[in-house]
């Protein structure tokens, strides 16, 4: 996947990870705002979530790099299951095709995050949505990970595949911005608020 992202991210199973249990429900509820017809998963993962989407009425689409993740999510027949990553061109059936683009807890494992951005603009209709969630950091959030001592923890550097980006609401809209999308909607997952595990971050692709 062009030196992107980590060989493998270790997936095994079916099963979801820890964060979809926060995460689900406040995406479905964000998205109940809007009328999609056509969605990408970007970084699928094991396809997890893809029942969920599916149940929505939509017409899923959902890409993944890693083998093994790629695997797993590939028995959800009814969606368009793609093996690439957002460092590879885009299928030209995908480009400007979906009315939204969701991609959880993905940008803070790549290397080069704009193109994930660059990708999701690819994908995206013009005046598209993209609903994007990445580990929550603020201050507050970040004073205590120093005072309980967790930041070895929070960064889990011993994982193949783990977090190697760190964002606040600031510098996601900046690497959003500088490809002409809007934040629209902003919110908190998970934990208490300003102690968020995670946060929800809704962009919108600028009419040109």
């Amino acid at each position: 996947m062009k030196n992107n992202s980590a060989e493998s991210y270790g997936w095994k199973n079916a099963q979801p990870c820890c964060s979809q249990a926060y995460l689900e429900p406040l995406v479905l509820e964000v998205c109940r705002k809007w009328q999609f017809q056509r969605v990408l998963d970007v970084g699928t993962g094991n396809g997890s979530l893809i029942p969920s989407w599916i149940a929505q009425g939509w017409s899923v689409s959902a890409m993944e790099p890693d083998e093994e993740g790629f695997r797993i999510a590939s028995r959800y027949s009814s969606a368009d299951i793609r093996q690439i990553g957002v460092g590879d061109q885009m299928p030209p059936e995908w480009r400007n095709a979906f009315d939204a683009v969701i991609s959880l807890e993905v940008v803070e494992h790549l290397f080069n995050p704009h193109q994930l951005v660059s990708a999701i603009e690819v994908a995206l209709k013009p005046g598209g949505i993209a609903i994007i969630s990445t580990p929550y950091h603020g201050y507050i959030k970040n004073l205590m990970l120093s005072f309980m001592g967790k930041w070895d923890f929070h960064h889990h550097p011993e994982r193949t595949g783990g977090h190697i980006k760190f964002f606040s609401i600031k510098t996601l809209d900046n690497i959003f911005k500088n490809k002409s999308f809007e934040l629209i909607e902003f919110r908190g997952a998970g934990r208490v608020p300003f102690l968020w595990k995670s946060m929800v971050v809704v962009f919108k692709k600028c009419l040109i």
